[in-house]
């Protein structure tokens, strides 16, 4: 991943960050909570979730519910919970009025009575748009493990 801008500066610049990180915030405390349909819900309908860790990527809002039920469902079953961090947050808006937004993420696992552990770490790079409620929405996300080439 190449980084080329520089950093907010401007009053505008800070609130459009501020704004995308409450937007994940949320986000992750939806995927963190189980609410599969919910988190589903934040990405348009076409929307994109790829991965270097997945042959394929999850393409369109139904199939990403699908993923992350059963993702929340094998969590459940193990007795893990799971949070997600992301940090290092970079907002770059673009002229079409979508956001490309880059962050690290850590994703920590906490067995039931156990210690939390740090399961995976990893880059991702989102584009967002506007939906029609005026909220941000996930229309590609591209997540990539540092673990795996």
């Amino acid at each position: 991943m190449t980084f080329t801008s520089s950093p907010a500066s401007s009053a505008a610049d800070s609130a459009l960050q501020a704004e995308v990180q409450q937007f994940y915030a949320w986000q992750m405390h939806l995927l963190d909570s189980g609410e599969a349909d919910a988190w589903a819900e934040t990405f348009t309908e076409d929307g994109v979730f790829a991965a270097n860790a997945h042959p394929e990527p999850a393409r369109g809002r139904e199939t990403i519910r699908t993923a992350a039920a059963k993702a929340a469902a094998q969590r459940a079953e193990e007795g893990v919970q799971v949070r997600h961090w992301l940090g290092m947050l970079d907002v770059r808006p673009q002229e079409d009025g979508s956001v490309v937004a880059l962050s690290y993420a850590l994703i920590v696992n906490t067995p039931l009575g156990g210690s939390p552990q740090v399961h995976l770490s990893t880059t991702c790079r989102d584009v967002l748009v506007r939906g029609e409620a005026g909220g941000w929405l996930v229309s590609d996300r591209q997540v990539k493990r540092d673990d795996l080439a």
